[in-house]
């Protein structure tokens, strides 16, 4: 065996493991990393203008492939610039590998030019971080880094290479991946799941974050036909049921009760599959009932106290799910559904009217609901759409629902503003014969708009609308709901973002009155570059949903 330069190595690993892009910042300490991937005819490096950027980019790479994302930054501040991104792809599941540059080994024992602990940074926020020591070890390293972070739960990990191990020559050659299987769920835990279903009078299932891989969707599907259960979604579970779908209630999630809580204060068993305590924490859906709940997961359930577990099942979410279906058939065969969906009909079509009450209203500044309704209209069943972090993500979350699992794109576990804009970029590197859109805030856009650069650079189109209000107007929101109306000082001002748009070598457009929405969307979806358009928003709407959903939490009380 011939020796190889170890960074020469590092790049036949990723190779290997069918990396096709690299998002990132490079740096001095990544130099002969980046001269060795010049020579890949496999690898494509997208230069990006941010770190953060680059991160989110590799973040949804890898929610929507499966496969591990990957971005790249050099020592000390790109490290920490990665921070945020790296944070928000563990917390939401999402496969990412983080490479990072260091300073030499020979000086990493003392005080030197932006010499820090990186790896020490991370490791609260990833499965794993390491530094490679020894050039021998880099074929083992990558295996392992991207074994851990696409297995499940996937989340991130970190590699650092110091720059004189990669100049090292040294013998090796790339780890072939071999496909990792998953147990099968315990046969005596999935009698007792058909047995609490069977023993059920109200059940319900919530599908949440691990329901959007392909196959656990197929299988959730089935079993809601199968029993005539209702389904009610996270604000990442979307499209696990199709919004299409009679067994399909819709999207729990927000803070205020909603129409679908009066269906979990009713349910005597929840079936919780996938699901995240992070998405929607226990004590905001189980208001102290009696109920059941069967934990389905790759993982044990988490311990809350409002979560009683009664059956937990840690398997393959898509595999236990294809289990419970077998033994539903074996049981009762023809007398199956055991559940008449149509009962929740009523309900279904009253959430459906709150949905699209203002799906035409071209009322100005616009009603929030009408853009994102607007987006959905213009969006089809496997088109991509991401929200960014403020008042509008509550929007998006409510009253934008799926046909498909995977196509809503949400920072929900960190909740990070400015994830959009280059989330979009790294969602259409991923799918590109799909559309992509996003909403975000006027704030949360301004956070990582060097990145438009990128996307018009890299001609990558994709169509961002603006809510523009001139104030954080999700803190605002809160703050009036938790101080009788109160709030703090929150105002900012706005480029013009038509002309920010056309400066960076994008389409934009402002929207100047309603009946100009529908047109200026569907023109933005036919460009070739990236089209953003800017929609002045009608913000006292949160307050009159907060009402709304005031109203429905008295029903709620009642009810229970």
């Amino acid at each position: 065996m011939s020796e190889i330069k170890a960074s020469d190595l590092f790049v036949q690993c990723l190779e290997a493991e069918g990396v096709t892009h690299i998002f990132g910042v490079p740096g001095e300490e990544n130099a002969d990393f980046m001269i060795s991937l010049k020579k890949s005819d496999s690898i494509e490096f997208v230069l990006c203008r941010h770190e953060q950027a680059a991160a989110f980019m590799a973040d949804l790479y890898g929610r929507l492939t499966g496969k591990a994302g990957v971005c790249l930054g050099t020592l000390g501040p790109g490290a920490t610039n990665l921070v945020t991104g790296v944070a928000d792809a563990n917390m939401d599941r999402a496969p990412l590998v983080a490479l990072i540059g260091q300073a030499g080994t020979y000086r990493l024992h003392k005080e030197s030019h932006q010499n820090m602990d990186a790896i020490a940074m991370f490791r609260p926020i990833t499965k794993w971080a390491q530094t490679i020591y020894n050039a021998g070890t880099v074929p083992e390293v990558i295996r392992k880094a991207f074994k851990t972070a696409e297995a499940e739960k996937p989340g991130a990990v970190v590699i650092e290479l110091p720059e004189d191990i990669a100049k090292h020559m040294v013998e090796g050659v790339p780890l072939i991946p071999k496909k990792t299987r998953r147990p099968a769920a315990d046969h005596k835990a999935i009698k007792a799941a058909v047995d609490v279903i069977a023993g059920a009078k109200n059940p319900v299932i919530l599908a949440g974050n691990g329901c959007v891989r392909k196959r656990a969707s197929e299988q959730l599907r089935v079993l809601a036909k199968k029993t005539g259960m209702p389904v009610v979604n996270t604000f990442m579970g979307k499209g696990a049921v199709s919004m299409d779908d009679e067994h399909c209630l819709f999207t729990m999630g927000l803070q205020g009760r909603d129409h679908v809580n009066l269906l979990i204060d009713s349910a005597d068993v929840i079936i919780a599959a996938g699901y995240d305590l992070v998405e929607y924490a226990p004590g905001f859906w189980n208001h102290g009932t009696d109920k059941k709940v069967v934990v389905i997961d790759f993982e044990p359930a988490e311990v809350d106290a409002a979560l009683p577990v009664e059956v937990d099942i840690v398997a393959d979410v898509a595999d236990s799910l294809w289990s419970i279906n077998q033994e539903l058939d074996n049981r009762y065969g023809a007398k199956l559904p055991l559940f008449d969906i149509k009962k929740h009909a009523k309900l279904r079509q009253t959430i459906i009217e709150d949905l699209t009450a203002e799906a035409e209203d071209n009322s100005f500044p616009m009603k929030p609901q009408r853009v994102v309704n607007e987006m959905r209209r213009a969006l089809g069943p496997k088109d991509i759409m991401l929200s960014d972090v403020g008042a509008h993500k509550m929007w998006v979350s409510r009253y934008y629902n799926c046909y498909e699992p995977n196509t809503c794109q949400i920072s929900n576990g960190f909740c990070t503003m400015g994830f959009a804009l280059p989330g979009a970029i790294g969602s259409k590197v991923a799918l590109p014969d799909q559309k992509v859109g996003c909403i975000m805030g006027d704030a949360g856009f301004l956070m990582n708009v060097q990145d438009l650069e990128t996307a018009a650079r890299l001609k990558i189109p994709f169509v961002g609308v603006i809510f523009c209000d001139e104030e954080y107007g999700l803190i605002k929101w809160k703050q009036q709901n938790q101080f009788d109306g109160e709030h703090s000082d929150l105002k900012f001002t706005n480029p013009d973002f038509e002309l920010l748009a056309k400066s960076f070598g994008c389409w934009g457009k402002t929207v100047r009155k309603g009946e100009e929405l529908r047109p200026i969307i569907e023109e933005a979806f036919k460009q070739n570059v990236p089209a953003l358009v800017a929609v002045p928003v009608d913000y006292s709407e949160n307050l009159k949903l907060t009402k709304r959903l005031g109203a429905i939490e008295e029903i709620g009380r009642a009810h229970v």
